[in-house]
């Protein structure tokens, strides 16, 4: 019996501190804000519990930085239809998404993204790919 009990304290307890570890996107980006980027893909993270996005792109005073946009998991997206394989470094792509609340991190809340040279595009779950 109490090995139960324990069992089932610490499944409580692992339970609890994953749930909580999730941060809300709202907390590191202006979720009620719009910007673009655009320029070439320099690596894609495709991993849990969410992706990234680095691209090399020029800022508002023409200068290249690198700017990391945050997506979803590996699985969400594989169910989406976006896998390992879709973007590749070197592709050319433009990204919508909110700014991170500090400029300075250069990071953003991917919201689209699309590749010009073939006219692939996902704009969000119910994106048709």
């Amino acid at each position: 019996m109490q090995r139960t009990l324990l069992a089932l304290l610490i499944g409580a307890v692992a339970l609890g501190v994953s749930t909580s570890a999730h941060h809300s996107f709202a907390a590191h980006y202006v979720e009620d804000q719009m910007v673009s980027i655009e320029g070439d893909l320099v690596q894609l993270e495709y991993r849990s519990p969410h992706s990234w996005i680095h691209v090399n792109a020029k800022d508002d005073t023409g200068v290249l930085r690198q700017v990391s946009a945050e997506w979803a998991s590996a699985p969400r997206l594989k169910q989406w239809g976006v896998s390992e394989e879709t973007l590749k470094p070197g592709d050319h792509v433009i990204i919508s998404g909110s700014p991170s609340r500090d400029p300075s991190e250069y990071r953003m809340h991917l919201k689209g993204i699309r590749r010009p040279a073939d006219g692939w595009q996902w704009s969000g779950p119910s994106a048709r790919r």
